[in-house]
């Protein structure tokens, strides 16, 4: 049954969406499955509404969200990280395409006697989804953790070899040689000119225009030029026969440089949100549940089959790469889908006529089931993540942590460097103690790099992080981070993990520090509170009151928990 109008299509799909992840949230499955299980509900093949028939081009539609998420997260990513990468995209990155694409030929071959099919499928599942695994990454805060940045830079390789997988389709599938028409050679020259095209426009003619807009305080035309650098990337490489995403994402690492970036992303975000809902929506739509149950069992092991040799390939990698037992499995359960370019080569395939109609559907099946399960997988590896122990450090000594090349030898932590942590930092340094911070802000952060600050980009509710920056090793830990719920994440992880250092937090108010401590934190400090301490002290004072006697009362107020002051009669939360 379809819809009558667009109003009845969108009706159909809020609905949908809302219901399906306000339940998939409240039971801690996140919100992409929601989104998937509503697509699978609205689609054409399952009884109910239909929202169209036009799956695929509903989904080439939605594919701009994948362009936007892309292009943000090129924004948060300075060259010099990207350079840091290298060697994870690269290296692990390459290793991880030819060992999984060439093992699952070997199964594949298991069923299908063309060793040409074989390769291609194999190669084309060996890819997995940028959209999903990014998503998942931002949602749950941890793009900068080290499995954040090993995934982030095995997906982007990915990405890459999209180009001469899709070239080589003709040859693997024994249909004859590349096209003469445009010569090798050519080819490589066209993409390198687009590359040097999209980064060089937006290093220099972007920030031009959008600063003489932001001269004029003309929002509109200033978002407008911001979005059409967007997709005018994405379609410079798609028309060089590479990936929309990655002609969006090299656009925003050009902009990440500039001073209007974050703007740029503000304005960005919220279509990015939508258009990333509905591209998992329609790929739920794909999904044709009466073809996969016509053999249930056949396609369940291949799934199955296929993840498993992705997980086991992955994590070898990763451990022969020097990762711990802990990043090697977030990355290989969090990598062990199949990818959204999968659709693109198995529809060329079929197209040249290498594949036949049922294996083009048992293919795009597999795909599809595996981001469903995604986020189950993503579960199941936090789960044996968290089972492995970590090794216990021995000795009282500051910590030696590496990022980017830098050594730093510390004995602090500062969780958030705004005007608080700065302040802290600076307090610290000049009293000769070494501390390491980290933010979530990319600009705070290359803002106090630039003046020689010790801060790096992170995440401190990040497990993975935390272990990376040998936390247990630290005397001290000073959270200044002004989200409430954050703080107490951060307090809870770091007490498990550093039960010996010293906690010390900033609150906002009585309840909030009183939450702090009962989560770990040896001393919490609300702002607003010490703020009128202070008040006090200078007011007596200036009646003539004798500051030791100012003094011993503002310690007498504080050590029996702010009782003197409280709001509820002097009992504390």
């Amino acid at each position: 049954m379809e819809p009558k109008s667009f109003v009845d299509s969108a009706v159909i799909i809020l609905v949908a969406t809302a219901f399906a992840v306000a339940i998939f949230r409240r039971f801690g499955l996140g919100s992409v499955l929601g989104l998937l299980v509503a697509g699978i509900f609205i689609g054409p093949h399952t009884p109910g509404p239909t929202v169209t028939n036009q799956v695929e081009d509903v989904r080439h539609f939605t594919e701009l969200g994948v362009v936007l998420l892309l292009f943000v997260i090129g924004l948060e990513m300075h060259p010099r990280r990207l350079w840091s990468l290298r060697r994870s995209m690269f290296g692990l990155g390459t290793l991880q395409i030819l060992l999984s694409g060439g093992v699952m030929a070997l199964y594949l071959h298991l069923f299908e006697p063309r060793w040409g099919i074989d390769l291609l499928a194999g190669l084309t599942l060996a890819l997995s989804s940028t959209a999903f695994v990014i998503q998942i990454l931002q949602e749950r805060g941890e793009i900068a953790s080290p499995h954040g940045q090993i995934t982030f830079a095995i997906l982007l390789m990915q990405d890459l070899a999209v180009v001469p997988l899709l070239a080589l389709v003709p040859i693997l599938g024994d249909t004859g040689a590349l096209s003469a028409d445009v010569p090798i050679l050519h080819q490589v020259l066209i993409v390198i000119s687009a590359v040097g095209l999209v980064i060089a426009t937006g290093h220099y003619l972007i920030p031009w225009v959008l600063d003489l807009l932001a001269r004029q305080n003309n929002r509109e035309a200033f978002f407008l030029v911001a979005l059409a650098a967007v997709f005018a990337a994405a379609w410079a490489m798609d028309e060089a026969g590479m990936s929309m995403a990655l002609g969006a994402f090299l656009m925003g690492v050009a902009l990440s440089g500039s001073r209007y970036n974050l703007q740029i992303e503000a304005a960005i975000e919220p279509h990015k949100g939508l258009l990333m809902s509905l591209f998992f929506v329609a790929v739920g739509m794909s999904v044709d549940i009466g073809a996969l149950a016509a053999d249930p069992l056949v396609f369940l092991r291949h799934v199955l089959i296929i993840v498993a040799i992705k997980i086991a390939v992955l994590y070898a990698l990763c451990r022969a790469f020097g990762e711990t037992r802990q990043t090697a499995t977030r990355v290989a359960f969090i990598l062990s889908q199949g990818g959204e370019f999968g659709f693109v080569v198995f529809g060329a395939a079929k197209a040249m006529g290498i594949i036949d109609d049922s294996t083009f559907i048992l293919a795009i099946g597999i795909i599809s089931f595996s981001m469903l399960i995604t986020p189950l997988l993503v579960k199941a590896g936090d789960t044996l993540a968290a089972r492995i122990p970590v090794p216990g450090a021995t000795g009282d000594e500051a910590f030696r942590f590496s990022l980017e090349g830098a050594e730093i030898d510390a004995r602090a932590l500062v969780a958030g460097y705004g005007r608080v942590g700065h302040a802290i930092g600076t307090i610290l340094s000049s009293s000769g103690v070494p501390y390491l911070a980290f933010d979530m802000d990319p600009a705070r952060v290359e803002e106090f790099r630039r003046l020689g600050h010790p801060v790096y980009y992170g995440d401190v509710t990040d497990l993975d992080l935390l272990l990376a920056a040998r936390i247990d090793k630290v005397d001290l830990v000073v959270i200044t981070l002004d989200n409430r719920q954050a703080a107490l994440r951060a307090t809870r992880l770091i007490r498990d993990l550093a039960p010996r250092a010293a906690i010390v937090a900033r609150a906002r108010d009585l309840d909030s520090s009183q939450a702090l401590i009962q989560a770990g934190a040896n001393k919490a400090f609300p702002e607003a509170v010490e703020a009128s301490l202070r008040l006090a002290a200078e007011a007596l004072e200036s009646l003539g009151v004798a500051s030791e006697d100012t003094a011993m009362l503002m310690r007498g107020v504080r050590s029996t928990d702010y009782a003197l002051v409280r709001e509820d009669g002097g009992k504390p939360g």
